[in-house]
């Protein structure tokens, strides 16, 4: 029997596309352009709040560094899918991979975070807009981002841990665009349980608890838009949560789609098209997302084009 433990096991092949080599040419530069878009518009919306001093508030800071995110978690994925398309698969190192795989947990898990401390700014501004000012300092700001930060890499850390202590056994090909959980976990064989728990528990305090603490804050924010007397209030005030509203339900709708979901039954080419969606796609609908529903943005970027 061909059985393979992680300690000699030396690459893994990604073979996604490989079946269909007559659209290899067309997806690599439908992604080649999505993901120089996405660099370009979230390198601009980066450059644009440090350059004006209109948006130089708290929301804009987080903003900031959402896109920044966007820029690695794309970065870390996208070449290597496009690789795969131009070469008709590609071998990864053991320790490419594994490095593949916390990168990607990092960024991902510090969006999560970075879109649930969203939430609370829209929270404080909208509940509480008096102490506003005195609750989203500068020092609060970057305690916040420090804490994403911290809390993405323990997560990424202990996950990545995990995944790689696992057994493998038969082939070491991959049909996946790049070194995902998902993939991973088709290939293990022997007893994993203790991996599979901490892994589960992981995800578990990552996205779900992320999206409890926006959904308390979303509930806190609609029941205050409610007690507003008139209908133009009411809209004005949503619109200041509506591109943050928007972006997080196509991320942690995909991301719960992906790892929340029991994987028996489910295939790797659905899995697949999941997997292109949000780490190829939403990373670029992103900075559209809060320029073109945003007046504040739009305005900033008009007068530095003039």
């Amino acid at each position: 029997m061909a059985e393979k433990n992680l300690t000699s096991t030396t690459q893994f092949v990604l073979t996604a596309f490989t079946d269909c080599p007559e659209q290899a040419l067309p997806l690599f530069l439908l992604f080649l352009l999505i993901y120089l878009i996405t660099l370009l518009g979230n390198a601009g919306m980066v450059i644009l709040i440090r350059v004006d001093g209109r948006l130089h508030t708290p929301m804009y800071f987080l903003l900031s560094h959402l896109s920044f995110m966007d820029i690695c978690y794309s970065s870390v994925t996208v070449p290597q899918m496009l690789a795969v398309l131009l070469e008709h698969g590609a071998a990864l190192s053991y320790t490419r991979c594994a490095a593949q795989f916390f990168l990607f947990t990092f960024f991902g898990s510090i969006d999560c975070y970075l879109l649930a401390i969203m939430a609370y700014d829209r929270y404080v501004a909208v509940c509480r807009p008096l102490l506003y000012v005195t609750v989203m300092t500068q020092k609060a700001r970057l305690g916040f981002v420090a804490g994403a930060y911290s809390a993405g890499l323990f997560s990424a850390s202990v996950r990545t841990v995990s995944a790689f202590t696992l057994s493998f056994c038969g082939t070491n090909e991959i049909d996946f665009i790049f070194c995902d959980l998902p993939p991973l976990l088709k290939l293990t064989c022997g007893d994993s349980y203790t991996q599979e728990v901490v892994i589960i528990v992981f995800a578990i305090f990552v996205i779900p608890a992320c999206m409890a603490a926006i959904l308390v804050s979303y509930l806190f924010i609609i029941v205050a838009i409610m007690r507003i007397p008139s209908s133009g209030g009411r809209a004005k005030t949503f619109s200041t949560c509506a591109s943050h509203l928007t972006a997080v339900s196509l991320f942690f709708g995909t991301l719960i789609f992906m790892y929340l979901r029991d994987n028996s039954g489910h295939s790797l080419q659905e899995d697949r098209v999941v997997a292109v969606f949000y780490t190829t796609v939403i990373p670029m609908l992103n900075p559209l997302i809060y320029s073109l529903r945003n007046q504040e943005v739009k305005e900033a970027l008009r007068k530095v084009l003039e």
